[in-house]
Order: C-alpha cells, then structure tokens, then sequence
C-alpha cells in the first residue's frame, strides 16, 4: 500500500466503529485507597489474564527500559465573581507570552495564557479582579481577555505583589481540574490522588493517569528487578477529553501538546535498541514523535530549533524507511551542534489504526472512553480485533474505567 492510499484509509476510518457500551457505574469516580492495589488487565502476545498492579514487575523482561512522563498538574481553573454577581471561569490552557512553560511560571507581575472561558457571554470587555490572602498580605489578581486563540482567548493576568511568581499566583488562586466525565468538584483528596507519586515538571491541565497506579514500592520492585527508568515531560492539554465528533477520523484535529525529552533518555533509548515500555498514552505520543522529528533532523541538519514539530497527519503523508537508531542518533548529533541539553518540540500526532509503531514495544495504559483518539491510540498498538477482546474482558470482569479506574499491560 503506498503512503497515500494509507493516509486516505487512516482518515477514512468510520469513528463508529470505536465504540462500546460504556455504563455510568463502570466509571471510577474514584481511585482506590492503595493505588498499587488496582486491577491489571494482561495482554501478552494474544491471551488476556489479570492481575494486581503491584505484581507489574512480574510480568516485564528483566533489563528492558521503561518512560515516565513526569508533568505535574497545575492549579489551571480559576473563577472570578463580576459586580453583576456573574461567574466567569478561567481555564489556564498553555502560556502565550513568554510561551515557555517555565518562563511563565517564574514570571512576575504579569503574564498571558491562552485560555478557555466559561460564561464568556457575560465576559467581552473589562477587568476582572480577586482578592487572594497569600501569606500575611492581600494580592489583587487582575484578568483582562483579549484576541482569540484556536477555541480559546488569550488572557493578560497581573498582579500587584511583584515578589510573587505566577506560580504561586495559581497556586493560591487555582482548583486542580479533575476530568470533567467524574461530574463532581475537585476535593481535597484529589490534590494528591490526581497527581503521579513522581510527578514534577508543572504544565498539565490533566494527568497522565496510566502513572496513577505506581507507588515507591512498586518503583523500587522495578529496579530490583532490572528495570532501567527514565523519563520524558508532555503537557497534557484539556483536548485529550475532546471527543471525536466527526464521522471520521480525517475530520478531527488534533491538538496540540509540548513536550521535552532529554539528551540522556536517548542515549538510553540507544542502549536498548531504540526499544522500550511506555508508561501511558501520552509517553507513547512523545516517544513516537521522536521518530518524526529525527527523520527531519536527519534529513535537514540545520534546520532551526523553531521549526520542530510534529504534524498530525506527518506518519502517514508518506514511506519512513530510516532505522529507529540511525534516527536516534541524527537527534543526539542535532542537539550537539546547537547545544542542546534537551528537545523541546509540539506534537499533534495521531495514532490511529495503521500506524508503524517505531519506538514503543509494550504499553501501561487505563481504559478509555469510547470514540476518544485515546482509543484509536491503543486499537493501532494491538489491532482492530484484539482491542474489542481486551475491553469485552475488562468489562465482564469488572475492571474500572477512566482516570481514576484500573489500568492494562499490553504487550503484543
């Protein structure tokens, strides 16, 4: 099949078709109280078996290298109160001005994110203002909306304690967003339990759930048993809860994500042969752009860093013939001649059925609602077939499903 009957096949792909019946009591509202105590769902090589999550090591080859994502959540939703007594929400997105992540958060007295407002009807003009009790003194946060972004507006935030960064503005001014199919308000507890025991780099608007599971002692048991960790940074953008709503998989977009990988996963990468096990659908995504972007690399090595990016429909648009380490390898060489100690680059790749998998061999993933490109993601990793099995057996075997539900080891 040539690349562009397999483009026009990927994105003719009836969305219907990654659908089941998903009831309302399946869902974790949730997590468990030992998080290393939830279910695991096998698939090795065709079978289907269970187990507990702390077993995990168990069931990895001795030696094989496995990815964390280790974004951190942010404090993103914010609500301010209009004299008319209207509510406006303010869904802090990605940073706009400065646009890195980190500037932003260390920024003082003023930023601009690009965000999603709720209630934006009663918002078109005007500042709005809360008062915020940090410490010993009074803040005043300021918002003012301006241009559009994509769905979203960018908003100018300011604030009158110049010795406070941004960070601590949220911090103190923020509510952790839960997934918005829980249909309840963040609670204390969530402050901890929605966030992976090694999360750290702030920047998510969601968690990489697949990493919810993971407690001290089952890293430890990972290492025990050989297991090489590492880890890649991908901020998760609210998109990820964006349903597919077109027909087929062509006329979804993609959105957008940041991600960052360091010098030293790809030389691990490198030592295991350009292979390794991905913690969650957002790993996979990250580890499998680097296929793309060292393509471009390879190809182009003085291309400038600001052109970096993945496309959403670039692994279909034609052939890849270049082997996963060579690829690795013109990445490390590119980042050498620009003196780089990490990729930083946006994704909006899609993987969806009849996609080549160049990186990841083995995947921990939680199960996912019906028609999300989440979905899509895991139906390419163990085929069309095998995905309908995998989620019938977690289905008839009461397994719990979504952020806060159990999760599954594939490995094909």
């Amino acid at each position: 099949m040539n690349q562009n009957t397999l483009s026009a096949n990927v994105q003719a792909a009836q969305i219907s078709e990654y659908d089941y019946p998903l009831p309302d009591e399946r869902i974790a509202k949730y997590p468990l109280a030992e998080r290393d105590a939830s279910k695991l769902l096998l698939y090795r090589k065709g079978e289907i078996s269970e187990t507990i999550f702390r077993n995990l090591p168990e069931y990895l080859p001795k030696g094989a290298l496995m990815v964390f994502n280790n974004t951190r959540v942010i404090f993103a939703r914010l609500h301010f109160q209009k004299a008319t007594g209207a509510t406006i929400e303010v869904f802090c997105l990605e940073p706009h001005t400065p646009a890195d992540y980190q500037l932003s958060f260390s920024s003082r007295e003023s930023v601009s994110w690009t965000c999603l407002i709720g209630n934006q009807k009663r918002w078109k003009e005007g500042v709005l203002t809360q008062v915020l009790h940090i410490g010993d003194k009074d803040v005043t946060l300021c918002a003012e909306r301006h241009e559009p972004k994509g769905t979203g507006f960018e908003v100018r935030f300011n604030w009158n304690a110049p010795e406070l960064t941004f960070a601590e503005i949220l911090d103190a001014a923020g509510q952790l967003p839960i997934p918005p199919y829980l249909n309840r308000a963040t609670e204390k507890s969530d402050l901890t339990t929605y966030q992976t025991v090694y999360s750290r780099i702030k920047g998510s608007v969601a968690a990489p759930t697949a990493g919810l599971h993971f407690t001290p002692r089952v890293l430890e048991a990972l290492r025990e048993h050989g297991i090489e960790q590492e880890e890649v940074t991908l901020h998760v953008g609210a998109g990820t809860f964006r349903p597919v709503k077109s027909d087929t998989i062509g006329g979804h977009e993609m959105h957008s994500e940041q991600f960052e990988v360091r010098r030293e996963t790809l030389e691990a990468l490198l030592r295991h042969d350009g292979h390794c096990i991905a913690v969650g659908t957002t790993s996979v995504r990250t580890l499998e752009s680097l296929y793309f972007l060292g393509v471009k690399v390879a190809e182009n090595p003085n291309l400038e860093t600001e052109k970096l990016h993945v496309e959403q429909w670039e692994p279909y648009n034609r052939d890849y013939t270049l082997p996963t380490c060579d690829v690795l390898r013109a990445l490390i060489t590119y980042m050498d001649r620009h003196e780089l100690n990490a990729i930083h680059a946006p994704t909006q790749i899609i993987i969806a059925p009849g996609y080549t998998f160049r990186i990841v061999k083995a995947m921990l993933t939680n199960f996912h609602q019906p028609q999300s490109t989440l979905l899509l993601l895991v139906s390419a990793f163990v085929g069309d077939e095998k995905w309908r099995s995998i989620y019938r057996y977690a289905l008839n075997h009461d397994f719990r499903f979504l952020s806060y539900g159990d999760s599954s080891l594939l490995m094909p």
